[in-house]
């Protein structure tokens, strides 16, 4: 039998994945990457628990692994730091790449296991041109392949998603036929590492560095609205929570760190049509040389839709993105993920 490592979470997406490759008849070993946390902290613990009892009742082996301080170094300090220079970051992108498939695939190597698998919504497609990508789930509202865009091509080759073709209340009545105990379990938190989404929170208990102070609400112009708590508690496109009135609807279009800025404006002044990504990742295409021009659909956040757009190479690395039509909310320190027609992801970079 081929051997398959599966990182279980605790949860039902990782459980039934673990479960519809055992079916397929793979050898499957479950692996639960314990990331954030202490050994005596109950959520942590009972993950572990979980997971272990899921891979109990389909009599897998299991094997918990500890990584926490991978995950610090590359998920949390990068999170932490991006917000104290008024970028927002998308700290599971960084995470999937850096610390769980590559502690999956040194762990697959180590037990002789040629692949990886998890429970994304999501499928690895092979292409005609030897490259691999990510494709959009069939259930496009649980889709994850914007969060799997850094994947690596020695990574794609290695992995199975089997949950790219189901809905999340499939997935779930799977696991009742089954009799897995997580089938109802409510769905994890997006960012496991900050408590009820109080970033600012852990920030300033995190972070060694002094946080950025007081400064100014400013127009468009320069002209000084009010005072700010510091940049670091505010993103591009927020509306609740500024502490201002000035008899509009305001939102944060911009944050200036250079300055200690958060400039402010309407919503139709949070449109965007033209951005530039660096550190770019390509999946299904060749990396584009300088000057080179292709169509794509383009999503600079999660949730939004994907839209047309045209993507250049510039000189010095960056991707020039050019949309048909203006979005909201491109944020520096987010990232663009760029699709075909068949919605398969082309490749992806922070927004610079």
């Amino acid at each position: 039998m081929t051997k398959v490592i599966v990182g279980m979470s605790g949860g039902v997406d990782s459980a039934v994945a673990a479960y519809l490759l055992k079916q397929q008849g793979y050898e499957v070993l479950g692996v639960t990457l314990r990331v954030w946390g202490s050994d005596d902290e109950d959520s942590r613990c009972c993950e572990i628990d979980e997971a272990r009892r899921t891979c109990g009742i389909l009599d897998i082996r299991y094997h918990p692994h500890n990584c926490t301080m991978l995950f610090d170094e590359n998920v949390v300090r990068p999170f932490v730091d991006d917000y104290l220079q008024g970028l927002t970051p998308n700290p599971c992108i960084e995470c999937n790449r850096y610390v769980k498939w590559a502690k999956l695939m040194e762990l697959a190597d180590v037990f002789g296991a040629d692949y990886v698998a998890t429970g994304h919504y999501a499928f690895v497609d092979h292409l005609e041109n030897g490259r691999y990508t990510v494709r959009m789930a069939d259930h496009t509202a649980k889709d994850q392949t914007y969060m799997l865009y850094k994947l690596t091509q020695e990574q794609l080759a290695r992995t199975l998603m089997p949950l790219g073709g189901y809905t999340k209340d499939e997935v779930r009545q799977i696991a009742r036929d089954a009799g897995l105990p997580c089938a109802d379990k409510e769905d994890s938190q997006e960012i496991c590492f900050v408590a009820e989404g109080r970033y600012t929170d852990f920030i300033g208990s995190y972070s060694d560095k002094p946080l950025p102070g007081e400064g100014n609400f400013v127009d468009e112009e320069g002209n000084v609205l009010g005072r700010h708590k510091g940049i670091y508690q505010y993103t591009v496109g927020q509306r609740k929570g500024l502490g201002i009135a000035l008899g509009y609807p305001a939102f944060v279009k911009r944050i200036c760190p250079e300055d200690n800025t958060v400039v402010l404006g309407t919503e139709d002044s949070l449109l965007c049509d033209t951005f530039f990504c660096r550190d770019m990742n390509y999946q299904s295409i060749e990396p584009l040389g300088s000057g080179e021009k292709t169509r794509c659909l383009a999503k600079a956040r999660y949730h939004q839709p994907a839209r047309p757009a045209t993507l250049e190479a510039m000189p010095d690395g960056t991707v020039k993105v050019m949309l048909d039509q203006a979005v909201r909310g491109v944020s520096p320190g987010q990232s663009a993920v760029f699709y075909d027609e068949a919605f398969r992801v082309i490749g992806g970079g922070k927004i610079r």
